[in-house]
């Protein structure tokens, strides 16, 4: 599940860093203030839906192409990266897949692999749900028109705008996805991106653009913790998600008060 889905449903968390790594690992860069978060658009014709996404909707935008296909066990070509936060090279085994790990010789530490390599599309549904905790997953393929994803190789730096100067156009453009427009493709689509609107969509739409945005109004740090780094991780943060989709130019927001 992706990790805005999971936290709409329960925006309080209880102990994040312990209990909900997979949601609190993206909130670790945030000090107190307001901040741009993830973006989506959804947009439709008649035989295809498209799907644009900026860094932290990749998994989710991979899941759903992947789920669209009617045969899981079909080999698809991947190519692209993988960045972790830590050696997962066990999991990767427990997957059996080869995908040597690299790392990184900067300040900030991390494992990278490049990517090219033959699966099935089931197995690469599972490892991306298995990577949710501690990793980037940052792949492309393309098997005809109205089933492929393209993602960018690098992550990018996250974006120091306001939020009221984002080029939403830009961020979104980090991470594409086709999919077959069918009733059963489509319905999953809207219940995995954005299950709390589903009921204000109007019958008929063209496109759907979601925007996450965070308000951050305290920071709890953790006890007896001295190193810099650990103290970031380990961090409690409360505030506001605000969530607002634009459909068809009328606008609708909900705010959810979040412990992550």
């Amino acid at each position: 599940m992706h990790f805005l889905k999971e936290l709409i449903s329960n925006p309080k968390l209880d102990d994040p860093p312990k209990n909900h790594m997979n949601i609190h690992r993206h909130f670790y860069r945030y000090s107190k203030g307001v901040f741009i978060g993830p973006a989506i658009k959804i947009s439709k014709t008649s035989s295809k839906i498209t799907l644009k996404g900026s860094h932290e909707y990749e998994d989710l935008i991979s899941e759903l192409v992947l789920k669209s296909l009617d045969d899981v066990d079909q080999k698809i070509e991947i190519k692209g990266n993988l960045v972790t936060g830590s050696d997962i090279s066990e999991l990767l085994r427990e997957y059996g897949v080869n995908w040597e790990l690299q790392k990184s010789k900067g300040k900030t530490k991390n494992y990278k692999s490049a990517i090219s390599d033959e699966i099935k599309a089931g197995l690469l549904i599972k490892i991306i749900a298995a990577l949710r905790e501690n990793s980037y997953l940052l792949i492309s393929f393309e098997l005809d028109p109205s089933s492929k994803l393209k993602t960018k190789k690098s992550i990018p730096q996250p974006s120091k705008k306001k939020i009221e100067d984002d080029d939403v156009n830009k961020r979104i453009s980090f991470c594409t996805g086709y999919l077959k427009n069918t009733k059963d493709n489509l319905k999953n689509t809207i219940e995995k991106i954005i299950p709390d609107f589903n009921s204000e969509l109007p019958e008929k739409w063209k496109s759907i653009v979601l925007l996450n945005n965070y308000k951050i109004t305290d920071i709890q740090l953790p006890k007896n913790v001295k190193d810099s780094r650990l103290l970031r991780i380990l961090a409690i943060r409360k505030g506001i998600l605000f969530r607002t989709i634009e459909v068809d130019s009328e606008v609708i927001e909900k705010q959810y008060s979040i412990i992550v």
